[in-house]
């Protein structure tokens, strides 16, 4: 029978994604490990492979469109000696309605089952896994109690200050999903009587997030602002940073390190840096490479601040895994240096280099960009002394760098210069205490001013 080609789940957090090219079209014929098409995410172009062999019998979602949700049937696969007839239960094609209840996908963590993984070693592309489709389990009717939401309602509820147990679901067997969270939100549909007090006068407030698009726009004069809707990257990074600072309990420790040492080191370390013919170094050591060695090294040396809240329990990292906050157009990267301590600081450098520069091309993998227990923040090679950085959940920490500058500073009676850089670090109090964060800050004060102590 014909077979469904369903939208994969190219990471845990993955919703929808853009259908951006066709490689095939209606009539074509596929072996298993051809590319028949191209998807994007807020994060990453991939690529879909056929993973059975057939004829391309129909395409149900047409080339360049938005919001196609996970499991979403893009197209149907005829088999050896099936025809179009084959497929008269199929759908007819229809681009996929973001706000359809119905058509909310399941949590990406939960891909469509019999999906066949082909992952390609280049680092130009990454290739995504097509799936047959199976049904979605129903959920199973409430027992004790238990209100049935999928993830994005839970969390949209919470972030509105509703009970979720009071919104009315319309997904399958009452399933509560975000649309309903949405209507509820904005007062379009009723609460149910079970509500608290508390709850149900939230049901008309404004968005967690602050002023609606209208109200923002009624301020201003028509004509004079240009309106450039979000795209998938700007959405994720607003939700995940207003998450951070709404669930997570910041607090931050701030103290100068001086450089003069690090800097010598640097210079008589890049200075033996072999030569090509034309004179171009092998490598350019930064201040960011010892900052990023430092950090990994401090971790391992004060293990209890190598942590990450998880509800009820608290995991403590074997390895320094340290992401490092990469700037791209539309939003930013936190792609993660694996066992950022075992690496020497050439290795640390290609590497960080690497990761930036495929980042800003969309072109890392999910596993390069997801999990690490802290990161690293650098804003020192725009002149900003120094800031506070949001946690990147689930981080326990992140280091904030400014600029290095010199500074003049007493040393017993007399007046010196030397070179300093602000750091600031901000702690998941959940996670890392006061003291805690202080002592991580002081080992770390401690590897940049004395750089040889790293390989200790």
């Amino acid at each position: 029978m014909p077979i469904d080609i369903t939208m994969p789940a190219l990471s845990p957090t993955m919703e929808e994604g853009k259908l951006a090219k066709w490689h095939v079209k209606e009539g074509d014929s596929v072996s298993s490990g051809d590319v028949i098409a191209e998807i994007e995410t807020d994060k990453a172009t991939m690529e879909v492979e056929a993973v059975d062999e057939g004829k391309i019998g129909k395409i149900m979602v047409a080339e360049g469109t938005d919001n196609v949700k996970v499991n979403a049937v893009i197209a149907v696969l005829l088999q050896e000696g099936e025809s179009a007839d084959d497929m008269a239960a199929a759908p007819k094609a229809e681009a996929p309605k973001a706000e359809t209840p119905k058509a909310e996908a399941p949590k990406a963590a939960e891909p469509a089952k019999d999906a066949g993984t082909i992952m390609r070693a280049d680092a130009a592309t990454q290739t995504a896994p097509t799936a047959k489709a199976d049904p979605a389990p129903a959920p199973a009717k409430p027992a004790g109690g238990k209100v049935f939401a999928s993830p994005l309602a839970r969390r949209l509820a919470k972030e509105a200050g509703i009970d979720v147990a009071a919104v009315s679901g319309t997904g399958p067997k009452g399933r509560v999903v975000k649309t309903d969270v949405e209507a509820a939100k904005s007062g379009k549909t009723p609460l149910k009587a079970a509500a608290s007090a508390a709850g149900a006068s939230v049901g008309a407030a404004a968005p967690a997030g602050g002023m609606s698009k209208e109200q923002v726009i009624a301020l201003y004069e028509e004509g004079s602002y240009e309106l450039v809707p979000n795209d998938g990257m700007r959405k994720v990074v607003a939700a995940r940073l207003t998450e951070s600072k709404q669930t997570v309990p910041h607090f931050y420790l701030t103290l100068d390190c001086r450089i003069d040492a690090l800097l010598d080191a640097r210079a008589q370390i890049n200075a033996q840096a072999p030569k090509s013919k034309e004179g171009k170094p092998a490598y350019k050591l930064s201040v960011n490479d010892f900052v990023m060695k430092a950090w990994a090294v401090a971790l391992q040396r004060v293990p209890l601040a190598n942590a990450t809240w998880a509800g009820d329990s608290i995991l403590y990292h074997k390895r320094s895994d340290v992401a490092v906050a990469v700037a791209v157009p539309g939003g930013l990267f936190t792609p993660v240096v694996k066992s950022c301590d075992t690496l020497s600081l050439r290795e640390i450098s290609d590497k960080v280099k690497d990761l930036a520069t495929r980042a800003k091309s969309k072109k890392l993998a999910p596993h390069e960009y997801q999990g690490g227990a802290s990161s690293v923040s650098n804003l020192g090679m725009f002149g900003i002394t120094n800031f506070a950085a949001v946690i990147n959940p689930p981080h326990g920490t992140i280091l904030a760098v400014g600029v290095g500058e010199e500074r003049v500073f007493p040393d017993k009676g007399e007046i010196k210069i030397g070179n300093f850089m602000t750091v600031t670090l901000s702690c998941d109090h959940r996670a890392v205490d006061g003291a805690l964060g202080a002592e991580l800050l002081g080992v770390f004060k401690g590897l940049i001013e004395n750089p040889v102590m790293m390989l200790a």
